[in-house]
């Protein structure tokens, strides 16, 4: 089996994957990393959970911890992501491996929803910045920085790009770039707007594909089950599943903000400490609750698609669906919070009637089968 020191990777970083619990790399960052670091351009296409982040980032930290670092408002490196939730995620893998490098790579997460002024005045001597496309138009607007000499250029999350309706704003950016510089795609699926994606950055890289297959489903260890469930029992039935099988770290996903925000309500009353995170809470509410969950402060997490990509948390026991996602990519994306890193994890969906065809889609087009289990005998009362 393949070792970190074999893929190029200097001693120091090497020593850090190691101090952090890496003791191989995945097959993503087998692939991608020597790749990237001999300077070629490179489409990654794995899963959630695959460890694709990594991937990136690690050659990225080795090519600037040996190259001149110039303290100024020029970025080295930029990193283009469709939520906040994934900036913070990737600078926090950034923070991981940026220790004991032969000198220091200064990065920075930047997106919407805080005041830009500490973004802007925080900028001075960034070598990669990690940015949504919109906060990055913001700063590029008020001179905050310059993109005219990034060397590499990472788009992460491509086909969420083009879902959240990025076109025009990736145009703008990607027209700013200097024509000569290296270009990462990563995406969990390769669909027509990923390829179009291709053809707009002039590349032709080399595709790494890490497939779906049966194999890679029981290395991400995730038990997928689903309930039978009537509309007006779907509440109770949560709590009951909460209760009864003592669950903790729970990540319950839902379809709007009101949805989880009423469910959370109930959960509190019922004495399930629980919090909601989606599009119409500040950031510092969304990142409270991120941390107090993190910190089992609160059993229960309620989301909106919102955080379906992004987040990384240890040891999450459990995803729920309490309603399904819109499509079986987001359905993937949902429960692969879980089961990451050879760490086993459940999947459950709350199934109402009139949901048993849109399930059924999402099986055939997951190539997954999940048997409905019924629950109409189960006493309810006291829930």
């Amino acid at each position: 089996m393949t070792s970190f020191d074999r893929l190029g990777l200097s001693k120091n970083l090497v020593n850090q994957t190691q101090a952090l619990g890496y003791e191989h790399p995945f097959p993503i960052q087998e692939q991608a990393i020597p790749a990237i670091l001999s300077g070629k351009d490179v489409m990654g296409i794995a899963q959630t959970g695959s460890g694709k982040t990594a991937s990136f980032i690690l050659p990225i930290l080795e090519k600037l911890q040996k190259a001149p670092l110039v303290r100024n408002r020029a970025i080295d490196v930029l990193i283009l992501v469709p939520t906040r939730e994934l900036a913070i995620q990737i600078q926090g893998v950034c923070t991981e491996f940026n220790k004991d490098l032969q000198q220091e790579v200064r990065t920075m997460a930047v997106y919407g929803g805080i005041s830009i002024n500490p973004q802007m005045k925080g900028m001075l001597g960034v070598n990669v910045l990690i940015a949504t496309p919109g906060r990055l138009l913001d700063l590029l607007d008020h001179k905050a920085l310059s993109i005219e000499e990034v060397q590499l250029f990472v788009v992460d999350e491509a086909d969420k790009m083009f879902q959240m309706g990025f076109d025009e704003e990736m145009d703008r950016i990607i027209a700013l770039l200097p024509k000569k510089r290296q270009n990462l795609l990563f995406s969990a699926t390769l669909n027509d707007k990923v390829a179009e994606m291709k053809s707009r950055l002039v590349i032709d890289p080399v595709i790494v594909e890490i497939e779906r297959t049966e194999d890679q489903e029981g290395h991400l260890q995730i038990e997928e089950s689903a309930y039978a469930v009537d509309p007006t029992q779907k509440g109770p039935f949560l709590r009951y599943l909460i209760k009864s099988k003592e669950m903790k770290r729970v990540l319950v996903f839902v379809s709007s903000s009101r949805t989880a925000d009423n469910l959370c309500e109930k959960l509190n009353k019922n004495g399930i400490k629980a919090a909601a995170i989606h599009g119409k809470k500040s950031q510092g509410a969304r990142n409270s609750s991120l941390k107090d969950f993190k910190a089992n402060e609160i059993d229960v997490l309620i989301a909106t698609d919102l955080i379906s990509r992004g987040i990384h948390i240890d040891d999450l026991d459990v995803v729920i669906n309490y309603e399904l996602p819109r499509s079986p990519l987001d359905y993937i994306h949902r429960i692969g919070r879980t089961g990451r890193a050879n760490a086993v994890g459940k999947a459950i969906s709350l199934i109402t009637e009139e949901e048993e065809h849109h399930f059924k889609i999402i099986q055939k087009k997951n190539k997954t089968r999940i048997a409905l289990e019924e629950t109409r005998d189960i006493n309810l009362q006291g829930y």
